[in-house]
């Protein structure tokens, strides 16, 4: 009885991201984009994972006053409708002219330095901004491909795998990434990943927001065995609804053959992205359980790294 009442949850929820898609596609970009933070209102206003988010932020923040904090939540829900929105029209915004939608992209010789070495590099954010764009835009002068992992919802994740594909974005899925992803970089290509979602008891913890977050270790292996850097961008959206995409001077590993080498990028690259999410919190992804691991008790050897 579950497996077919899953199926019409599922055929319901494919049917409803049609009927938005539909609807945001058949209205200018910028006016679904409107569109689209008035649907974030509307799951706000439901209370889609709010307790959440609103925990979160009052952990990140404690210093911050609850009516600070209410403003970025409701700034949050809105931008992750904007994103919805634009997911509808990926290749064409990613491919849009000079200025259009990337109305800037400052820190850009970082990226340019790296696009035009023969080696490849692994590109990183977070769940921050519009990241499928992000790398649709880079992937533009750069082969680039990126880490997926499947959607509960198959034709949804169909939805989903069409949509990047119009927009020129290769998947490696994750179940495979560590080869796959070693060839790509040694081929030359570029590999987009994403490490800031709790890692359960597979990751390492690192410090992220005030708190010890269980962080995956996958982008920092595979750059310290492929010995490529790690290239982080992020995405802000501009009060005019277009784009601004940041690149960061490149992390380069150091000491690889050092046993702490992978727990030590980690811990420089979620460094990074704190900063970000200090400096426009709305657009990080605060609906997510980042903190559900909690560390073990420390280790007997106080210089040894905490583990999940």
């Amino acid at each position: 009885m579950v497996a077919p009442l899953k199926r019409v949850a599922h055929a319901l929820e494919a049917g409803l991201v049609e009927a938005f898609a539909f609807g945001f596609r058949s209205l200018p970009w910028k006016s679904s984009v409107r569109a689209g933070a008035r649907v974030g209102d509307v799951a706000r206003m439901l209370g889609l994972r709010a307790r959440v988010a609103t925990d979160n932020l009052a952990h990140a923040f404690p210093d911050r006053d609850a009516a600070w904090r209410r403003e970025i939540l409701v700034a949050h829900y809105r931008e992750l409708g904007r994103v919805v929105a634009e997911y509808t029209r990926l290749a064409e915004l990613a491919h849009a002219g000079p200025g259009e939608v990337i109305a800037a992209s400052p820190g850009i010789e970082h990226f340019e330095r790296l696009r035009d070495s023969p080696k490849g590099a692994i590109l990183m954010s977070g769940h921050y901004g519009n990241i499928e764009l992000l790398g649709a835009w880079v992937g533009r002068t750069r082969r680039t491909s990126f880490v997926t992992r499947p959607l509960t919802n198959p034709a949804v994740d169909a939805w989903i795998t069409r949509r990047r594909a119009e927009a020129g974005i290769t998947p490696i899925p994750a179940s495979v990434a560590l080869r796959r992803a070693i060839e790509a970089l040694r081929d030359g290509a570029w590999v987009a990943m994403l490490a800031d979602q709790d890692a359960r008891r597979h990751g390492v913890f690192v410090p992220f927001l005030g708190r010890p977050a269980s962080t995956a270790t996958g982008p920092a292996a595979i750059a310290v065995r492929a010995r490529v850097p790690i290239l982080m961008a992020f995405d802000v959206r501009r009060d005019d609804l277009r784009h601004e995409i940041h690149f960061e001077p490149p992390l380069e590993v150091e000491d690889p053959e050092a046993p702490d080498a992978v727990e030590r990028l980690t811990a420089r690259h979620v460094a990074v992205l704190e900063r970000w999410v200090r400096q426009y919190p709305a657009m990080w992804f605060w609906l997510h359980r980042r903190w559900k691991t909690a560390p073990s008790p420390p280790a007997e050897d106080p210089g040894a790294p905490l583990r999940a």
